[in-house]
């Protein structure tokens, strides 16, 4: 399988799908669940079959750069990436420091995904009030890309001024030399806002539940205004949504496996008047079931809220079956104008877990993708 990152873009990987590239990457999601060692294993099994880029998360658990350290130190070629270090979390030259150590380290295999996360972890865990994440987000991005150039940092917005005014504060200039002139920058968006501001302002895209048939409508509709905004074309920006894979006969069974996942998000995620999870499952048709899922949730019945997720919306944005049917999945995903596919393979053992990384590579070399 050919290679493709973002330092190296004259490469591409595979056959073109009505003249569009795919790549794959794989996300270990939240490190400390119980998998770390399966979770390093997968991830040298992805560098090996020459995925592009592996991604870690972060909450209010394991950190993410930590984790990528640790991973990059024991793979070769694969990128890593946060998906997603959390703005409120970090001040911005922060992240501008930790983003130029790591791609200094990995030699330029760094990527760094930025996210608001929710209003329950920036407020409970963080102490940072979760208002206009919109304005908060261009200015943070602003800061880390102008930390990141080198030059001497100052900077007058709403939210941060650098240096601080009349005190002992001067502008000074990042130390390290990070491997390239431009990371990769990449912001978790869900709502038409965030993504048309991440259109206009990051290099990529990280998206959740992609539905192929409606991600033009949900998202790439509002990501080009944000190209368009900012007088670019939709060439070299990433868009990279997260789907869960998992190999099996009985799809039915397999969607049965996501239904707790889903209703956290949906139902549980954030809170009544802002689940951005709830909204966008409203934008894809499911307005009555994603009240009802929500409704069950915070009143505490998981179960009943699992049991009310529908069908159609779990195997509309996850690749569940066979090869064949996964192949099928991901060209109706490169169609729809994916292009890195972000895998999160299920299983309950690590076997499970590689032969599902592994029917990845295989539905894309079926799929004419690879």
């Amino acid at each position: 399988m050919a290679r493709y990152s973002p330092r190296t873009p004259t490469l591409l990987i595979g056959k073109p799908v009505r003249g569009r590239y795919m790549r794959l990457g794989i996300n270990l999601g939240y490190w400390g669940a119980g998998m770390d060692a399966d979770n390093l294993a997968v991830a040298q099994e992805a560098d090996r079959l020459g995925y592009d880029v592996c991604w870690a998360a972060e909450a209010y658990g394991s950190d993410a750069p930590t984790v990528l350290a640790w991973v990059a130190a024991q793979t070769e070629r694969i990128d890593v990436g946060s998906a997603i270090m959390q703005i409120p979390a970090r001040q911005p030259a922060m992240t501008a420091m930790t983003a130029a150590t790591l791609d200094s380290l990995t030699k330029g295999r760094f990527r760094l995904g930025l996210g608001v996360s929710g209003p329950q972890v920036s407020e409970g865990w963080y102490g940072v009030k979760f208002d206009k994440p919109l304005a908060r987000t261009r200015e943070y991005v602003e800061i880390v890309r102008k930390a990141m150039s080198r030059e001497r940092l100052s900077y007058e917005g709403e939210h941060w001024t650098l240096p601080l005014p009349d005190g002992p504060g001067k502008p000074i200039k990042l130390t390290v030399h990070p491997e390239r002139e431009h990371i990769p920058l990449y912001i978790a968006a869900i709502g038409p806002k965030n993504l048309e501001q991440t259109g206009e302002i990051a290099d990529g895209a990280l998206l959740i539940f992609p539905d192929a048939e409606h991600l033009e409508a949900t998202a790439l509709t509002h990501i080009r205004a944000g190209r368009e905004k900012a007088g670019l074309t939709m060439e070299g920006f990433d868009v990279c949504p997260t789907v869960p894979l998992a190999l099996g006969e009985d799809v039915n069974a397999l969607a049965d496996m996501f239904r707790p996942y889903t209703a956290l998000y949906v139902g549980g995620m954030g809170s009544r008047k802002q689940n951005f999870y709830n909204q966008l499952a409203q934008r894809m048709g499911y307005e009555k079931e994603a009240a009802e899922i929500q409704d069950k949730y915070l009143a505490g019945d998981k179960t009943g809220a699992a049991a009310a997720v529908p069908h159609q919306l779990i195997d509309s944005t996850a690749l569940l079956g066979p090869v064949a049917r996964i192949a099928d999945g991901m060209r109706a995903y490169a169609e729809a104008g994916v292009t890195t596919l972000t895998l999160a393979p299920a299983g309950f053992t690590l076997d499970e877990r590689i032969a599902a990384l592994r029917a990845g590579t295989e539905a894309m070399e079926l799929a004419g993708l690879a």
